[in-house]
């Protein structure tokens, strides 16, 4: 088993973008930490980009996969905004072209419209975790699967300047992915110091009773997780092609 990456560091708090997603993927759960995909039938390939910002830091999340592992492609990775997240095709979304970055549930790594094998496929109907971990200042993508390190799979990434988001997608019916651990590394002290201090304040109206200097509450508040309202289909912010 290998040691959990960025295990020094502290907890992140991101969540799933719900104004930035396929209409065909349903959020809820805890804070929308749970993306299912089209949840009648599938004719095409769905995705939902998350709110995270990655460039220049590293970052660490887990994906819990359902047992609902199936179809022409599941895939975790990484994307800009230009990233497509809906298409009417079953396809390899993520890495279809140059904004993206993906692993599909097959064992291939898909960029700019091509592939490379990279790890043996999923066993299909068995529930699995997709550990990744994102190196901004070496400019990698690193994969785990079930706690085991599956090693590099993209590189270079430290001279892409646009914003890099964390990217889901699936064409298969009723499936589901969950955003569960997240960890990312400390920019410096004070960032460090901010990690303790919202080990005990952790939420904005927590913090909003501290008396401190309005610009303090603001650094610190920067952390933490919007308040999430329950799904609601919202087709305005529906990417659709």
């Amino acid at each position: 088993m290998a040691t959990l990456p960025l295990r020094h560091g502290c907890d992140d708090h991101w969540t799933w973008n719900r104004r930035d997603r396929s209409h065909e993927v349903r959020l809820y759960g805890p804070e929308l930490r749970v993306a299912h995909f089209h949840p009648d039938w599938s004719c095409g390939t769905a995705g939902v980009r998350g709110t995270r910002v990655l460039n220049n830091g590293r970052y660490y999340w887990e994906l819990c996969i359902s047992q609902r592992i199936f179809g022409t492609s599941m895939m975790f990775g990484i994307g800009t905004r230009r990233a497509r997240l809906h298409v009417d095709l079953f396809r390899n979304l993520l890495g279809e072209d140059e904004h993206g970055w993906g692993l599909s549930h097959k064992g291939l790594l898909w960029h700019s419209g091509r592939w490379t094998h990279y790890t043996k496929p999923f066993r299909e109907n068995e529930a699995t975790t997709v550990g990744v971990l994102f190196d901004g200042i070496a400019g990698t993508l690193t994969y785990y699967k079930d706690g085991t390190c599956l090693g590099v799979a993209f590189k270079g990434l430290n001279e892409v300047r646009e914003p890099l988001y964390p990217i889901i997608c699936s064409t298969a019916a009723k499936t589901e992915m969950t955003l569960a651990l997240m960890k990312r590394d400390f920019v410096n002290l004070q960032d460090r110091c901010r990690a303790v201090i919202l080990k005990q304040v952790r939420s904005q109206s927590q913090l909003d009773k501290l008396a401190l200097p309005q610009r303090i509450k603001a650094y610190l508040s920067e952390p933490l997780a919007d308040t999430i309202q329950p799904f609601q289909p919202v087709n305005t912010y529906v990417n659709s092609v």
